[in-house]
């Protein structure tokens, strides 16, 4: 049984409808051999991607849907979003050596994002219910937590120091002392995002951050900008090149490589200082896109009709000096169920 991507509506504070839309969720370990997946069929499965398959005693069955995952720096925890239906949802956080699970309860909406600090300390979460909240994944204490009008993505800076919190109509970025657990010295800008659960990223030494949003609602979020942490003030040219809605974006760990989807149908690899595309590919209906810990791959999953998949594709490694290649060598690991890899 699998099921269908959800819609959900979601509205700005002056009425707006944004776009809210939920599929099969993915990320990869920190070796890069190995990924998490969520989705609607309830279930948390975790894929040996050597041998292009389940390692089914590791699966972990939720009571609704699964929304998003991650797994944490050091591999010992996998956290999923699960939403529960009306108006409910929990985290289930998993010790991947012992197969223990615990449920964290704390938003009575449904979760828009999550992550998990570089220390493997710390879990953030946001949500519809206008709240970020910080839990600590070793004992499931709730930490701290903030207000913002319609949470659409959160982030912990690189070093723990600081929170990006994306609203509907603006970023901000609190000072977080994580040892007392304060959130304080908010700065806010008022950017907009025409869609829920696009990531925002700090950059190298967490002296910018990256995200896609509009200058003015209800524009088109078509456009990745790079803006300073400390004064959210725009910082050199804007990613241009799409023409729809950029649902999804991930970039590489060292900061050279970024790589964005788009309801335009087109999936993009940009040169992150540049600003040039390196490489770009038709694919419709896109869910969720991410790098691998190495930037030699990318995977992502889709909306499209019968059983969902995860896509991997190779990225060529003098993608850099060739620009504007297709990425090749695609494969597909089927999502659910069918055990075997088609390249």
């Amino acid at each position: 049984m699998w099921s269908r991507p959800w819609r959900v509506s979601a509205y700005t504070s002056d009425g707006k409808r944004i776009k809210v839309v939920r599929g099969p969720a993915i990320s990869y370990f920190p070796d890069g051999q190995k990924m998490i997946s969520g989705s609607g069929d309830k279930t948390i499965r975790l894929w040996d991607l050597q041998a292009g398959k389940e390692i089914e005693e590791a699966r972990v069955v939720c009571e609704q849907r699964v929304d998003l995952v991650a797994v944490s720096k050091d591999s010992r925890w996998v956290v999923a979003a699960c939403y529960r239906g009306a108006g409910d949802s929990e985290l289930k956080v998993c010790e991947v050596e012992t197969g223990v699970v615990k449920t964290f309860h704390g938003h009575p909406s449904q979760i828009t994002f999550i992550d998990i600090s570089r220390d493997s300390k710390l879990l953030v979460s946001g949500s519809w219910d206008n709240m970020a909240q910080i839990w600590d994944l070793e004992n499931g204490n709730l930490v701290s937590s903030t207000s913002s009008p319609g949470v659409s993505a959160v982030r912990f800076s690189q070093g723990s120091e600081k929170l990006a919190v994306m609203s509907i109509d603006h970023l901000d970025v609190w000072d977080f002392e994580a040892y007392h657990g304060k959130l304080d010295n908010k700065v806010r800008k008022n950017y907009h995002t025409a869609v829920v659960g696009a990531p925002v990223f700090w950059t190298t030494k967490d002296r910018t951050i990256v995200a896609a949003f509009c200058l003015d609602f209800p524009d088109t979020t078509k456009t990745i900008y790079e803006i300073d942490s400390s004064t959210l003030e725009i910082v050199g040219p804007p990613f241009e090149g799409h023409t729809n809605n950029i649902h999804n974006l991930d970039l590489s760990l060292d900061c050279a490589l970024l790589i964005s989807a788009s309801s335009d149908g087109n999936i993009k690899l940009w040169a992150f200082e540049s600003r040039q595309i390196l490489a770009e590919f038709d694919v419709r209906g896109v869910c969720y896109i991410v790098l691998s810990p190495n930037a030699r791959q990318l995977a992502y999953t889709t909306y499209k009709p019968g059983r969902p998949k995860i896509y991997i594709c190779d990225i060529p490694p003098d993608v850099a000096a060739k620009p504007s290649q297709k990425v090749s060598g695609v494969c597909v690991l089927p999502y659910i169920h069918l055990l075997r890899v088609v390249c």
